[in-house]
């Protein structure tokens, strides 16, 4: 009986070891089978991504011998990671982005990258604000660090100046403010709206990102006498870039590298460095002219770090007035900071000329770097055609050749950048811009948002919202707003 017991637990372990090495092989043929799909389909996703590199490479990459390109794996692995990055804005991949990529990712680079990723711990949350309010991809922040390498105070050779590299005659299109003490170009918060608003205005137009993002480079005249001469309807950025200056056809594949770079920079080894910016802000409303150094002691920070925090005052004066508010940005209050001494600082009127003169633009390093330009006009052009070729505004053309009619003769030599300014109409066509800005009443037009007008007009959202009885921030064109500075 025992040994019959014995021989039925030993047939029970066979058969059980036998039923568990079953499972064992069908679970390892069924993982095999598994990664064997996985492993062709990848395959067929590289192959894939293989041909469309072949048939993309060149597109307007400057390249001579096409022979000479050859896309590998690598390759292969960089769209992958562009495609998983890519958002609103297309993230193409051809011979051109892949030398931004190894420039941007060398040895070279590495000390500029992180002072770029520390310096967006601090920007870039504004922009993603920004752009978000104003129906812009957030993407497109990166731009920012091809314009001027997140420096506020970046002046270009012909007088772009801020974040966004803004000249003078385009700020004032987009109501930035520019004086003997104020340069809202700098301003990372009003810049960063006036961005917003042209590269969503482009988007409108051409229909396509990049092309917006290549007008910013070159001017939206600059996009449409490309798109003629392609002679193609509603192109694609790389079907007209042969038709661009070479300066924008290197413009999208360097956004295109930055994007890829920094949104994998610690695969690059890329570490943020210490940007000594305040990460942890608040905003302040200032309706007088107040010292910046006044500030600084009453809340004991450094002057000099108050004024980064504050780059579009130049000369350390917040000139906020009762009719138009000015922003002011300290850090968060602290334990050990004294309320009261900064009560007393925000109280303590700077004593200043009773009239602020508009300037055409004071700042003297672009006056000796920046040459004039001039035109000479050509049978059939107008001062419209003129103004739109050069991506300026016919006021300031009028202005800057003492023109009193908007006719000009053939033949004519015409000063087309800032720096042939006639100071006494340019003074007039500002002091009569000034008064109108200073209505009691705004028409809404398409694409304001009443955060933005507030920003504009020099007021809070609340106070705004609080004239007008808006309990919601929905506008739409042609409403009038109630603009109360007093």
């Amino acid at each position: 009986m025992i040994g019959k017991k014995r021989t039925l637990l030993a047939f029970g372990f066979i058969l059980s070891v036998y039923s568990l090495s079953a499972q064992e092989i069908a679970v390892n043929e069924m993982r095999n089978s598994t990664q064997n799909v996985m492993s062709a389909a990848i395959d067929r996703e590289n192959t894939s991504i293989l041909q469309q590199l072949d048939s993309i490479k060149f597109v307007n990459s400057g390249e001579k011998d096409i022979k000479g390109v050859i896309f590998d794996v690598e390759d292969v692995n960089i769209v992958r990671k562009l495609n998983a990055l890519q958002r609103e804005v297309p993230l193409h991949y051809n011979q051109s982005v892949r030398k931004y990529i190894d420039l941007y990712g060398s040895k070279n680079y590495s000390g500029h990258m992180s002072r770029m990723l520390g310096l967006a711990q601090y920007y870039f949350p504004i922009y993603d604000r920004i752009f978000s309010e104003m129906g812009v991809p957030k993407e497109i922040k990166y731009l920012s660090i091809i314009e001027s390498a997140l420096n506020p105070h970046d002046v270009s050779r012909v007088g772009a100046t801020g974040p966004w590299q803004f000249m003078y005659g385009t700020a004032k299109i987009y109501n930035l403010s520019m004086d003997n003490y104020v340069d809202e170009r700098k301003d990372p918060v009003a810049s960063s709206y006036a961005a917003a608003k042209y590269l969503k205005e482009a988007y409108t137009e051409f229909g396509d990102w990049l092309l917006a993002i290549a007008s910013y480079n070159c001017g939206k005249g600059g996009i449409k006498r490309a798109i003629l001469k392609s002679g193609k309807i509603q192109p694609s950025f790389w079907e007209i870039a042969s038709f661009l200056p070479k300066e924008t056809r290197n413009y999208i594949p360097a956004y295109i590298a930055m994007t890829y770079t920094l949104g994998y920079a610690q695969e690059h080894g890329i570490e943020a460095e210490n940007s000594e910016m305040a990460l942890n802000t608040r905003a302040l409303e200032i309706d007088k002219f107040i010292s910046i150094a006044d500030v600084a002691k009453a809340i004991n920070v450094p002057e000099e770090g108050l004024k980064k925090l504050n780059p579009a005052y130049k000369k350390g004066i917040v000139n906020g007035s009762s009719e138009i508010h000015r922003r002011l940005i300290i850090p968060a209050l602290s334990d050990d900071m004294n309320p009261d001494k900064l009560y007393a600082a925000l109280n303590t009127v700077v004593q200043v000329p009773t009239q602020v003169p508009v300037l055409e633009d004071d700042d003297d390093r672009v006056k000796k770097v920046a040459n004039t330009k001039r035109h000479v006009v050509k049978r059939g052009e107008s001062l419209a055609t003129i103004a739109n070729t050069y991506d300026i505004s016919v006021q300031n053309l009028k202005a800057w050749n003492n023109l009193r009619r908007s006719t000009v003769e053939t033949g004519t030599s015409l000063v087309v950048n800032s720096n042939g300014v006639n100071s006494r109409l340019a003074q007039k066509a500002n002091t009569s811009a000034t008064k109108k800005s200073d209505s009691l009443v705004y028409t809404v037009k398409k694409g304001d948002t009443l955060s933005e007008i507030a920003n504009r007009k020099g007021i809070s959202l609340s106070r705004l919202k609080a004239d007008n009885d808006l309990s919601h921030s929905k506008l739409k064109p042609g409403m009038k707003l109630k603009i109360n500075r007093s």
